[in-house]
Order: structure tokens, then C-alpha cells, then sequence
């Protein structure tokens, strides 16, 4: 068994090797907590909790770090518009973040930092880069000197005769205009914390380096993120950390956005698909198979109906799962293995969508044994279904999908209540009041129920 990753940094699939055996350590980086997040965001978190579902799956110990950034320019911009203050808009959209990312299902990280409580940790790590003559300081400003590093822009290989470096407002005393900026000197209003360089306020970049050296030391396993954060991001924190010593990071993976009419999900484009509206109108599960069932590295085109199809191809999967509950009146456990087929797709770089595949056979082998009244070769059809819907998140038995992990099963107090309704809607067929019995049926669906009479009775489902 060898788990495969794309390396954008060797442009090829590689074999995964773990610095240690039996652990992984990957950094994710996560929000900009700017705004509230829209589906492209979450996109990113999610893919990186299948990957961390599928290492565990594997048996390996999982360390898992998402950080936060609380501080930066469209932050404090979007605090001196709304006149509130910069740490209030933060931690309202950190949260949203975080409901976000729970509404789908994903697995907390093991550590999830802010940048602001590292302020120590990157004043050490631009001490040793000015000692080692990698970063200066300038008008209270500290950049990284990029010619002062050989391997720069070896990720997203681009020449440095070429480079239009992203610069801000404020960022003067530069020896060359692509040098950038580690830390910004203050600016009136604006928040800041002292240095030995004067007060100011981290650059974006700097973070990252710091906070993953201080969480996964100085080398790690895995590094991920969108692929927008190739350049400049990405490429600047591998200057610095290597600048600084560290080995930093062994594998780079990139996941892809999702578009809208051709174009990358974006607030500043005004085309973005909020996860708070959207978890409204579809079911936050069907959102996940939606937004995690195709490759991380394929782009997602939205669309209402890619949604709807994504809705009607898990309604297949959970309809074969409540089947053979019902038919067997109990509980299948998941095996212990998922099919061969499955891992194999797992193992390839993540190939979910041909893992899908597998699922989708699983099904239709269930759906025909319980035509065939094979009630042993259903529920063993299910055990597997239930094993690899796990890994990607999907079970709907999980308790995270019937509220039972939140101590109060809200699934079966709903239950109860519409079986009661159905009950009434029976009565009323049996007496032959079907003006009745569709009225009840109507009410139901336009409640957002799906109903369907089967021999052993109505089932439900929530559209």
C-alpha cells in the first residue's frame, strides 16, 4: 500500500514517504476571515478533511494544522468602513468559518492558530533572517531580500527578470521593487505590536512560516491550499522558512477553485455563493458530495443544476441505504475494509470520482439483491457502502448527519412527528378520503418532505 500525492513542486505524482513513520504533519492555510465564507472556501477545507480521513484510514496519526488570519489589509479596510473594530470582524467571520466548515462535516484540525497570537515567533524568525542577510529593514518596514535566495520561485517556476511582485500601500524603502514585505510598519488607526524595529503589524506570508515551524517544527510532511496561494504566498513562505534553516515542507498540494461562468469564486467579483445561504437551500450533505466528490484538483463549475444532480445521484446512495434497513429491521455496521477497488482510487492521488464509481457499483450489486430477496449479500453491499461513504465524509448513518453527535437527535424527533402525519394520511386513505390524503401528502412536500409509498409503508426523505 503507497499513497500517491501530486507535488506541485515536482509537477508529477509522487510516492508519499512520511518523515515519520506511521505520522503525517500537513499545514493547511486556511481563512482570511475578511468576510463570510462562500463555497469556494469551504471547497478547500473540505477536500483537505477527505485527505485526512483517507491518512487515518491508512493508520496514520494525523496532525492537522489550519490557521487563521486575523489581521491583514482588506480586514482593517473593511473596519475603518464599517467603523468597528478590526478583532470584532475577524472573529465574527472566523466563526462563520468554522459553522461553515462543521455544516459539512469536516473534522476539527488538531491545532488552529491565529497569526496574531504568533507575533513572538515571527519577530524571532526575522531576527535570523536579518542575521543571515536574508531580510532588511527599511522605514520601519522589514523585507525579504529575494535575491538573497537561490531556489526563489522554483514552485510556481517563473523567472525572476519577470516578476511583478504584489506590493501595498506603505511599503517604501525597498532595495528592490520584489523584495516583500515581512512586516509593515504602522499607520495611524490601524493596529500594530512593537518589534525592535518599531511598532507594526505582520505581513501576510510571515505567518505562515512562523506559525508552521512552530506547530510541525522544521520540517513537515504536506503542504496545501488553493491554487491561487501558489504565487505569492506560498512562494514567499518557502523563502523565508528556507532562508531561516528550515527544511519546511516536503510535498505541495494545490486544490482547485470553483468557478462561475468561467471565473474564480470571488467577493471582489461579486459572484460568490455564500455557505450560510446555500446550507439553507440544499441539504448541508448533499453540498459535500456536491463540492467534495470531484477531484481536488479539477475545477467545480457552479451551477443549480450540478447541484440538482449531485442531490439526485446521493438520493441513490441513501435510498439503497434506507432499504435494507428497512428490510432487515436493524442497524449495519460498516465493514472493516473498503473494497480494493476503492483504496486503490484513494491511494492515486486521491481519486475520489473513481472511488464514486466504486460506491455506485456497490449500490446497484445492493439494489439487485434485494430485488432477488438476497438479504445477506444486501446487507453485506451496505457494510461496504457505509465503510467508504465514511472516508469521504457521506455516511448518512454517521451521527453527524442524524444529529446524534449533538445530543439531540433532532433526525428522530422529526421522524416521529411525520410518521405520526403519515399515519392520519393512511387513515384517510383507507376510509377512501383521498382528497384528504393528498392534502396531507401535499402539505408534507411543500414542508420539504419527498414521500414515497413503498409495500411496507411511506418512507420519507428530506428533499
Amino acid at each position: 500500500m503507497t499513497i500517491r500525492l501530486y507535488d506541485t513542486n515536482a509537477r508529477q505524482v509522487r510516492d508519499f514517504t512520511p518523515l515519520r513513520p506511521g505520522c503525517v504533519s500537513i499545514y493547511l492555510c486556511g481563512a482570511t476571515v475578511q468576510a463570510a465564507p462562500h463555497i469556494g472556501h469551504i471547497r478547500s477545507g473540505l477536500n483537505f478533511d477527505i485527505m485526512q480521513r483517507w491518512f487515518r484510514y491508512r493508520g496514520y496519526d494525523v496532525t492537522f494544522v489550519r490557521n487563521v488570519t486575523d489581521i491583514d489589509d482588506k480586514i482593517i479596510a473593511k473596519s475603518a468602513l464599517q467603523g468597528r473594530p478590526w478583532w470584532a470582524i475577524g472573529y465574527e467571520n472566523e466563526r462563520a468559518f468554522n459553522d461553515g466548515y462543521d455544516a459539512l462535516g469536516c473534522q476539527p484540525p488538531t491545532y488552529e492558530p491565529r497569526a496574531t497570537g504568533h507575533v513572538p515567533e515571527m519577530i524571532e524568525m526575522m531576527q535570523g533572517l536579518i542575521e543571515r542577510g536574508h531580510a532588511y529593514v527599511a522605514d520601519g518596514n522589514v523585507y525579504f531580500d529575494v535575491r538573497s535566495y537561490e531556489d526563489y520561485l522554483e514552485l510556481s517556476n517563473q523567472e525572476l527578470d519577470n516578476l511583478r511582485q504584489p506590493s501595498g500601500e506603505g511599503e517604501t524603502g525597498k532595495r528592490d521593487q520584489r523584495d516583500f514585505a515581512m512586516w509593515k510598519a504602522t499607520k495611524p488607526g490601524e493596529p500594530s505590536w512593537d518589534t525592535p524595529w518599531g511598532r507594526g503589524r505582520p505581513g501576510w506570508h510571515l505567518e505562515c512560516s512562523a506559525m508552521a515551524h512552530k506547530y510541525l517544527g522544521s520540517a513537515f510532511d504536506i503542504h496545501g491550499g488553493g491554487i491561487d496561494l501558489i504565487f505569492p504566498h506560498h512562494e514567499n513562505e518557502i523563502a523565508q522558512a528556507k532562508a531561516y534553516g528550515d527544511e519546511f515542507a516536503r510535498y505541495w498540494v494545490h486544490n482547485a477553485w470553483v468557478t462561475m461562468s468561467g471565473e474564480k469564486m470571488s467577493k471582489s467579483l461579486d459572484n460568490s455563493v455564500l455557505v450560510s445561504d446555500m446550507v439553507q437551500r440544499w441539504r448541508p450533505i448533499v453540498l459535500r458530495y456536491y463540492l467534495g466528490t470531484p477531484h481536488y484538483r479539477s475545477m467545480i463549475e457552479y451551477s443549480e443544476e450540478a447541484l440538482r444532480e449531485a442531490e439526485a445521484a446521493f438520493a441513490r446512495i441513501e435510498g439503497f441505504v434506507q432499504r435494507v434497513q428497512e428490510k432487515t429491521g436493524k442497524v449495519v455496521e460498516p465493514a472493516a475494509e473498503v473494497p480494493p477497488a476503492f483504496a486503490e482510487a484513494m491511494d492515486d492521488d486521491l481519486g475520489v470520482p473513481q472511488a464514486l464509481a466504486v460506491v455506485h457499483t456497490t449500490v446497484r450489486q445492493g439494489n439487485s439483491a434485494l430485488t432477488a430477496d438476497d438479504k445477506e449479500s444486501a446487507v453485506a453491499r451496505l457494510a461496504e457502502v457505509r465503510a467508504m461513504l465514511g472516508v469521504l465524509g457521506l455516511d448518512p448513518l454517521d451521527p453527524h448527519w442524524t444529529g446524534a453527535d449533538r445530543g439531540d437527535d433532532l433526525h428522530g424527533v422529526v421522524d416521529s412527528l411525520v410518521r405520526l402525519v403519515l399515519e392520519q394520511r393512511q387513515s384517510a386513505r383507507s376510509r377512501k378520503d383521498y382528497a384528504t390524503a393528498d392534502a396531507i401528502r401535499d402539505q408534507l412536500v411543500q414542508a420539504g418532505l419527498e414521500i414515497e409509498d413503498t409495500p411496507t409503508g411511506s418512507r420519507w426523505t428530506l428533499h
